[in-house]
């Protein structure tokens, strides 16, 4: 087998090398060698293709440069080949169905070959022998059309240019039912492959007959057997990372990918006989399906469509280079959390307050207000002269050119017996993920998701902070009118909350949600704090949070995550917590503007206004208008530098090889002592191989010599408890 040219000396030391610059001795790197630009630097020559292999049988290739998947179609079709053609390593190492279904309480297995002789690897030279399972779906068709939006998204506000939908190409692979069921359903199977990016999607159709209904009891969307990244004889705590990511749409409780993810499981696979694991316990074989159900009944002449499956093949261990793969990914299937407007939490509804508080955002650039929790405001009120009032100041204050919008409550709530899940080991309420939650699917729940539209449409408010999101409560109730019982209870109640945020994110209705529901149309979600930390005293607050924004955006973009700043009490801390009266201290006021708007990370400034004085207006200013003067690279993804600690300097360097200004680097010194010292930056991801214009704030640039490694050595001084940033060009 031919093997990809090398793109490899741009991975393993080389990254690890750039990222530890002021972390400590570098790891030994290598030359630089290859042919191929690197894809997160130059992803355009990458373009995603079907190429038919003619022959007997024939052979179908998904591929785009970074990433090939390859289809035999006879006897039935089946994935024979898995490619990561950066690294050059193969992902599968046996042959499994496209799919597995259960209809009806019997299982179908949806193409696939059976005889391999060895599960360990794959030998082309076996798969002529091998057959087609008669009880399986079998192969008919194939098509290929440009990848389609999955749902609308109305772009109201600044973001990132990128297209939607994304460019690539969608291959189908259409079965029919096997002999056995002579009126059962077609199935096709959906990938998509992205342009610029080693990232694929799989899901299913499952469309009945016109003739008959079936109950999909449950379902496996993706069954890959893969290489083990680890060999152990004995079973370890924990094993290797894969060097694979698989996500799905399907997620909720979590606040990042790895704990997010419902539909991943890394599985056994006694099978493989000659693993070096004694017990087989290696976890090798991949199964995306959900956690229970979704046992959902399709009439005649229906179609279930399943969740997404992503598979993002990584081509370095490098934690940095990973995680910059990872946030590609966002900004290309989500493109929605490139928005990031400058927003306000208001703690009050009083119409004088607010409408002061629009003029103060419009006086100092915020482009957004959100009623906070606190404030009174209840979006499930109907009464005709509170949504006539709210129109009036929604209207306020977009003739000053601010957004405005509110907070709402879901699932952590408590309603009564009727409407909450019921336990299913108790067949009472409780036992929720918050205690009591409110099923989506009781009377209660469709009400409420009507309410929020209407609200919405009678207002014209423009931002949903809508807390206690679905958390995947399973419900055992057998009244409720939108679920028959505990087996359907999460997949109808995750289908209702997306298709809310999917029919938000049509109207262009900025989503605020502390939960993953990024691929489902989110904008937002906490960069990652403890909200007691806001009761601390103020002055420790500020390296906290800078701690949070740098561990935050490992997996995250800088506008994927919020931040907070308690301009008043949050829950506790008194006076020692809060920067009011503002004026008073401004220090620390400052301190947040300067790190959140460096880091080009917007943080929830609740209060009931933004500045008590002209002083106070100019500081909450100038940080705005930084922001905003150079918004592209600061909404660029960052580069992990030094991790604050409190002892010594700490910074990140934002990059984006596609700007005229390619990279931002932010530095801190957070003690009380000057501290004079070169300061290393790795510029490999900023696209500039030999020289850089660098300059500091706004003093003149200076020419600076990249080594072998792609990096340089600025000088920096800096007083106590003070920063300063560096334009790279």
């Amino acid at each position: 087998m031919k093997r990809a040219p090398a793109v490899s000396a741009f991975l393993s030391a080389l990254f690890i090398a750039a990222a530890c610059s002021n972390r400590g001795p570098d790891a030994s790197a290598g030359a630089v060698s290859g042919t191929k630009p690197d894809w997160l630097i130059d992803p355009s020559p990458f373009k995603a293709s079907v190429r038919v292999q003619d022959g007997e049988p024939a052979v179908i290739h998904l591929e785009n440069g970074l990433v090939r998947r390859s289809f035999r179609l006879a006897p039935n079709a089946a994935t024979t080949d898995f490619q990561n053609l950066v690294s050059g390593e193969a992902i599968l190492r046996a042959v499994r169905p496209e799919a597995s279904l259960v209809i009806d309480g019997k299982p179908y297995d949806v193409g696939g070959l059976k005889g391999q002789p060895e599960q360990a690897y794959l030998l082309g030279s076996w798969l002529p022998a091998m057959s087609g399972d008669p009880d399986a779906f079998r192969f008919r068709s194939f098509e290929t059309a440009p990848i389609r939006e999955r749902f609308p998204w109305k772009r109201k506000r600044t973001a990132e240019d990128r297209p939607w939908p994304p460019p690539g190409i969608t291959l189908t692979l259409r079965f029919d039912p096997p002999a056995s069921l002579p009126s059962g359903p077609r199935v096709s199977v959906v990938y998509e492959l992205y342009d610029g990016l080693p990232l694929l999607s799989k899901r299913l159709v499952v469309k009945s007959s016109d003739s008959s209904p079936l109950r999909l009891t449950s379902f496996k969307s993706e069954i890959l057997a893969a290489v083990e990244p680890e060999s152990a004889v004995n079973t370890p705590p924990d094993w290797e990372p894969q060097g694979l990511h698989v996500e799905s749409d399907y997620a909720f409780l979590a606040d990042s990918p790895k704990t997010a993810g419902r539909t991943t499981h890394w599985v056994r696979d006694p099978s493989y006989a000659s693993q070096v694991n004694y017990l087989l316990e290696t976890p090798c074989l991949l199964e995306s399906r959900p956690p229970i159900g979704p046992e959902v009944d399709v009439p005649p002449g229906g179609a279930f469509v399943s969740f997404m499956t992503y598979e993002l093949l990584f081509d370095s261990t490098d934690r940095e280079r990973r995680g910059l793969a990872l946030r590609r990914m966002y900004r290309t299937i989500a493109p929605w959390v490139t928005e990031n407007p400058v927003l306000m939490h208001l703690k009050s509804t009083d119409p004088a307050t607010v409408r002061t508080a629009v003029d103060q955002c419009a006086a100092t650039g915020f482009e957004m207000i959100v009623l906070s929790f606190g404030s009174g405001l209840d979006m499930e009120n109907e009464d005709p002269g509170v949504l006539s009032g709210l129109r009036d100041i929604a209207g306020y204050a977009h003739d000053r050119g601010v957004e405005i919008g509110g907070y709402s409550l879901l699932a952590s709530r408590r309603v009564d017996d009727a409407t909450d899940v019921i336990d299913p080991k108790t067949g009472r309420p409780g036992g929720a993920a918050f205690g009591n939650s409110p099923c989506l699917e009781s009377a209660w729940g469709r009400e409420y998701f009507r309410k929020i539209r209407a609200f919405f449409e009678r207002t014209g408010f423009d931002i949903l902070e809508h807390d206690g999101s679905y958390p995947g409560d399973l419900c055992a109730s057998t009244s409720h009118p939108g679920h028959r019982g505990l087996s359907d209870s999460q997949w109808t109640q995750w289908t209702r909350i997306t298709e809310f945020y999917r029919w938000c994110r049509g109207r262009g209705i900025y989503l605020n949600v502390p939960d993953w529901y990024f691929l489902s149309g989110s904008n937002k979600s906490a960069m990652g704090y403890r909200e007691v930390n806001w009761s601390l005293p103020r002055d420790r607050q500020v390296v906290l949070a800078r701690q949070n924004i740098y561990d935050g955006t490992w997996q995250k973009t800088p506008s994927m995550g919020w931040m907070f700043v308690p301009l008043v009490q949050y829950q506790g801390g008194g006076a020692e917590a809060t920067i009011e009266p503002l004026v008073e201290h401004l220090d620390i006021y400052e301190a947040h503007l300067a790190q959140n708007f460096l880091a080009g990370v917007q943080a929830c400034y609740r209060g009931t206004r933004l500045y008590d004085t002209e002083a106070t207006k100019a500081a909450v200013k100038k940080w705005v208008d930084l922001y905003k003067a150079h918004r592209a690279i600061l909404d660029s993804d960052i580069i992990h530098v030094r991790r604050p600690d409190g002892r010594d300097l700490d910074g990140f360097l934002h990059v984006n090889p596609g700007l005229e200004v390619k990279g931002l680097a932010a530095v801190f010194n957070p003690t009380d002592r000057e501290i004079a010292r070169d300061w290393t930056l790795p510029l490999y991801y900023t696209g500039l191989t030999t020289r850089a214009r660098i300059r500091e704030k706004d003093g003149p640039a200076r020419d600076f010599a990249l080594d072998r490694f792609f990096r340089v050595t600025v000088p920096v001084r800096l007083a106590p408890r003070s920063l300063t940033w560096f334009f790279i060009q």
